[in-house]
């Protein structure tokens, strides 16, 4: 029991008060006899109304994770096609129009095991750093919803900047994968030299492209630095989603790594 500052006692509230099937009555525009609009004002739990101009973030996420994984899907599909062929190539080899056989031109290609085991590492920790930044952007978010309550103050916390980190090792492993190229190259292994080199350079080459499409997703997510609420949620669905489709480029480089190292 509480008492009010007459002396008056206030008999504490029921849980019978909160039961969210009691509504007040509404006319057939939805207004309320108390007042001109009776509708909570942030439009409820995400369900959407139809006059809820709020968009929920959590359904967008789940359509985007849907979106993700279906491109992600095809990616592998399409590697493992490259894989097939790489591997067929090198058993079969060659047919030849004079001999009317084929023919094994196979030459193996002598990798640049250290640099391409230091952009392996690169990568891996640019993963871990991601996934880092995913979380505090999930934090932040949170975070903001709280601070928005009247009469709650947060004080802002330093930490440290993973976006910025894992761009910086996404660009360095981009890089270090042109300076395995150059180094190929310079052992004369080219592009059109021989069925290995040229796998060689599919391969690594079309991960690195799919990799800097992940590069421009995380530079587009870094832009999400606003103090508002909608731009963190926004800034935390990209960042969710880029961190699937990296940690897929993760896994799919240390494949294609290992599949060199073994078929080479």
């Amino acid at each position: 029991m509480l008492t009010g500052s007459r002396g008056d006692c206030i008999q504490p509230f029921s849980m019978a008060t909160l039961n969210p099937s009691v509504h007040s009555p509404r006319t057939s525009f939805g207004r309320g006899p108390g007042g001109p609009n009776n509708d909570p004002p942030f439009g409820g739990g995400g369900g959407g109304g139809q006059g809820d101009s709020s968009p929920d973030y959590g359904e967008q996420l789940r359509k985007y994770r849907l979106g993700m994984g279906v491109a992600l899907v095809a990616i592998f599909m399409l590697f493992l096609s490259f894989t097939i062929a790489f591997v067929i190539r090198q058993v079969v080899g060659s047919w030849n129009v004079e001999t009317q056989s084929y023919v094994h031109d196979w030459v193996p290609v002598t990798l640049p095991l250290r640099l391409l085991l230091l952009n392996t590492a690169l990568l891996l920790v640019s993963s871990f750093t991601l996934e880092k930044s995913r979380r505090q952007a999930f934090q932040r978010a949170a975070v903001s919803a709280v601070a928005g309550i009247p009469g709650v103050t947060v004080r802002e916390e330093r930490s440290m900047p993973w976006l910025g980190i894992t761009l910086a090792l996404g660009f360095a492993f981009v890089a270090g994968q042109f300076l395995a190229w150059r180094e190929l190259m310079s052992r004369g292994f080219y592009i059109s030299g021989n069925p290995n080199s040229s796998f060689f350079y599919v391969l690594t080459g079309m991960h690195a492209i799919h990799l800097v499409g992940g590069l421009i997703a995380l530079l587009y997510g870094a832009l999400f630095v606003h103090s508002r609420l909608r731009g963190l949620e926004r800034r935390r669905v990209v960042l969710d989603v880029t961190a699937w489709y990296w940690h897929s480029m993760s896994v799919l480089w240390v494949y294609i790594f290992a599949l060199l190292i073994l078929v080479r």
